[in-house]
């Protein structure tokens, strides 16, 4: 019992979540690392199980403490409220509920000390939309249940780690939204979450808005220099080693061969799209800034294929790998 307890919530029903986390839990290599308990539907991950040919055992739990991270064992805490026959690959009000149920469970379990992680599967943002529930997605969910006014998404890969000043908005607005204050506190959330992972001295690169970072105001409207440097100024007062604004057109390939530990991204895509490139099962999302420690695929419901069994689990492995490892540290 000496293993971090890990919630893994289940993602919306109809989507691949389900099978991912079946899959994942069903990894021998998982089990030496954590006490993972799935939040979700207990009929539901058997009926995963069955579709991806997985042979393992739904074992209902009353609390994670119950959890004993047995080979062939997967321990849920049954939310339940799916029905047997809700199709795979729709939109569904009652999939968008049971996420964001699975989610406020999770929260609840962690804030009280009974979880030590969260990991979660992918839910579908239209749906928790059709449910009542209007989130961006699981970052700006989690921020509220924990009571905290600002977080950040971080994707990590075995290549590259980035961190992003604003996510799920409109350009227009990222760009109206970013200023000193808030490119400054990203900066530091990005440079206390690499020390906490081990990397005393991080080398943080922190992309420009423009292209090529602006070419000293020969694009944009100076918002390198008013909404940038400030911050970057500061930050390098406090012995942060924070380079920039760079051309995001060549940071993430300077990144990727081992300039720098981790990019701040300015806008959603700025970030997304050069972590995508290294493929959908190579990303993991963190969010930082959280009073608890959650991790998560880097990839959608993929409705396209739910309920086929073809749903890769690589993401979701490495999700709950670095939730336990970020769990076993003081």
């Amino acid at each position: 019992m000496t293993l971090p307890a890990i919630a893994v919530t289940m993602g919306d029903a109809a989507g691949v979540g389900p099978e991912v986390v079946v899959r994942a839990l069903a990894e021998p290599e998982l089990r030496g690392l954590a006490r993972p308990v799935v939040i979700g539907d207990a009929a539901r991950l058997a009926r995963a199980a069955e579709i991806c040919g997985v042979d393992v055992r739904i074992k209902p739990v009353a609390e994670p403490a119950e959890a004993s991270g047995d080979p062939g064992v997967i321990d849920v805490l049954d939310v339940g409220g799916i029905p047997p026959g809700l199709p795979f690959g729709e939109r569904s009000e009652i999939a968008g509920e049971g996420a964001y149920r699975y989610v406020a469970r999770a929260a609840e379990l962690a804030l009280a000390g009974q979880v030590q992680a969260i990991c979660t599967a992918p839910l579908n943002k239209a749906a928790l939309h059709a449910a009542g529930h209007r989130y961006p997605g699981h970052t700006e969910l989690l921020a509220e249940l924990c009571g905290v006014p600002e977080v950040s998404m971080m994707l990590s890969t075995g290549q590259v780690r980035v961190i992003h000043v604003t996510t799920h908005i409109g350009l227009v607005d990222a760009i109206e939204r970013i200023d000193p204050g808030l490119v400054e506190r990203t900066v530091r959330r990005g440079h206390r979450t690499m020390v906490d992972a081990g990397i005393a001295a991080p080398r943080i690169a922190v992309c420009g808005i423009n292209p090529h970072a602006g070419e000293n105001g020969l694009f944009g409207r100076g918002e390198e220099e008013s909404k940038i440097d400030p911050a970057l100024e500061i930050c390098r007062a406090d012995g942060i080693d924070a380079q920039g604004p760079l051309p995001a057109d060549t940071v993430f390939f300077r990144a990727g061969r081992g300039d720098f530990d981790l990019v701040v991204a300015m806008y959603h895509d700025q970030g997304h799209g050069p972590v995508k490139i290294l493929g959908l099962e190579a990303g993991v999302n963190i969010t930082v800034g959280l009073p608890v420690i959650r991790t998560s695929v880097d990839h959608g419901t993929a409705f396209d294929i739910a309920g086929t069994g073809r749903a890769e689990a690589g993401s979701m492995i490495e999700a709950l790998r670095q939730a336990s490892a970020l769990a076993g540290k003081p």
